[in-house]
């Protein structure tokens, strides 16, 4: 499956030239166009990764990163001509996760967003899982049952990995949290509950019941 990257570059030029570079490079991906809710865009577009721009018409770049890190870990690169070193820091300090001044060096740009990808998303390949006739395949991200598929969130995805990988021992929500938040996907309580079901109604969908079991006040089961 390819990765999706948000570009967020309020010059047209600079954000073609980005995309022709990714896109030409084996990337998926999907530019920002209204900047007054910029961090809104990027959690309906879902990426693997963002590029973020500082200067930006309506809200800065500074204020984009601090928004998308109240909902996800993904992994930021600021891309900007603003080279001083307390911009380098205000990045660093708001969340992101690389810093890469313009004009910019196309192999070292490339190389950092390769770097980052592997390292946030390192189990997700070729590999498929089983478990009680269930197939997740981790490339497309989805769940496959008896010729049946369900789509699935990047979220999903990683919960259903995590379970699978200790299919028949009870998986604590605490345990879980901490598995997403070290994947960079950031996950409260609420969340993974609300997560938790949408997987079910999936799951219910493809024709199987009571595949993910709640044990009370220790987690859950497979």
């Amino acid at each position: 499956m390819k990765k999706k990257i948000a570009v967020i570059e309020d010059d047209p030029v600079i954000q073609k030239e980005l995309q022709t570079l990714l896109e030409g490079n084996g990337y998926e991906t999907a530019a920002v166009t209204d900047f007054s809710n910029a961090a809104d865009q990027v959690k309906q577009i879902d990426p693997h990764l963002v590029l973020l721009d500082i200067r930006l018409p309506g809200e800065s770049g500074f204020s984009v990163c601090s928004r998308i890190r109240s909902f996800s870990r993904l992994p930021i690169i600021f891309v900007t001509s603003c080279n001083t070193d307390m911009d380098e820091l205000n990045s660093i300090m708001l969340g992101g996760d690389a810093f890469i001044t313009k004009p910019y060096h196309t192999a070292i740009l490339l190389a950092k967003i390769d770097s980052l990808i592997k390292r946030v998303y390192p189990e997700e390949g070729t590999e498929s899982l089983a478990w009680k006739g269930a197939v997740l395949h981790l490339e497309s991200s989805r769940l496959e049952y008896e010729g049946r598929y369900a789509e699935l969130t990047k979220n999903e995805v990683k919960i259903l990995y995590y379970l699978f990988r200790h299919g028949g021992t009870i998986c604590s929500r605490a345990d879980i949290i901490e598995y997403l938040w070290d994947n960079q996907l950031y996950v409260d309580d609420n969340a993974l509950s609300v997560n938790i079901n949408r997987i079910r109604e999936k799951l219910s969908g493809l024709g199987i019941r009571d595949f993910i079991r709640t044990k009370h006040r220790q987690g859950y089961t497979i």
